[in-house]
């Protein structure tokens, strides 16, 4: 069973992040934990947190009855990352879904500070929703990568399965400047490919060029549902968390933005 943790503010941006998430796993066995986090001077409003959490969990209930789907609430005072980290730990959690920006959204940035730090700092996948977006089945998955670091088998698990659900077509991605692969390489194209076996897999290589560019001209051309990348060292999305770059891929992206951090769980 699924374990997605979903962060919320309350906020219609939250909400709508929620209920993607819902679509996106429609057909899998999962637990959604909806947090909402709290400082230490907010106690006084415990009672309001509560309640707005409760009338929350009235609206998806009455969104959705998937007999496959279970909810949980929690309510928690502590930092956000901090708490969220340790809940992701304690309940060995498979991916954290939130909308890239919250109650406060700024329509001039593609990222919200939060969601900034969470794909920074949380040992989890993220995927992240953008403003307003109604969902649509990923049917073309774009991953970029420079197939150097072996992709995590929980990580693979989890977007092939997503795939297999939604019938998606994935779009393997290597820029480089050369087209040869090494021997590594060539086997973590080989694992992607035999995790994928039961769906449609494009490999594709590309001159080495801006990455951001590249990228956006794809999602167009391509007509690309959801883009993953995967956050370890030396890979494009070290570079992209630097704000104003980050920023610059994001400006046209209208997509799902799935961030993999490659850690053994």
């Amino acid at each position: 069973m699924r374990v997605i943790i979903i962060p919320t503010d309350f906020s219609e941006n939250a909400f709508n992040a929620l209920s993607c998430a819902l679509q996106y796993f429609n057909n899998e066995e999962a637990t959604f934990i909806i947090v909402h986090t709290y400082e230490e001077k907010e106690q006084h409003q415990l009672k309001e947190f509560d309640d707005q959490m409760d009338h929350l969990l009235e609206r998806v209930e009455y969104l959705t009855d998937n007999p496959l789907h279970n909810f949980e609430t929690k309510v928690i005072c502590g930092n956000f990352i901090t708490q969220l980290n340790d809940l992701v730990d304690i309940q060995n959690a498979d991916l954290v879904v939130m909308g890239t920006q919250g109650r406060t959204a700024d329509r001039k940035l593609s990222f919200g500070s939060n969601t900034l730090q969470v794909i920074k700092k949380v040992k989890c996948p993220v995927l992240a929703i953008p403003l307003e977006l109604e969902f649509k089945s990923p049917d073309h998955i774009l991953l970029p990568s420079e197939l150097l670091i072996p992709f995590k088998n929980r990580e693979l698990d989890l977007i092939s399965s997503m795939a297999l659900h939604h019938g998606s077509e994935l779009r393997l991605l290597h820029m480089a400047k050369f087209d040869s692969l090494s021997k590594r390489q060539l086997q973590i194209k080989a694992l992607v490919e035999s995790r994928f076996r039961e769906s449609e897999i494009t490999y594709q290589h590309h001159d080495l060029g801006v990455p951001t560019t590249v990228i956006n001209n794809l999602i167009s051309q391509n007509h690309i549902d959801l883009l993953i990348l995967v956050n370890s060292k030396h890979s494009f999305l070290e570079s992209f968390l630097q704000l104003p770059t980050i920023d610059s891929l994001s400006l046209n992206l209208k997509i799902p933005f799935l961030i993999l951090q490659n850690l053994p769980r």
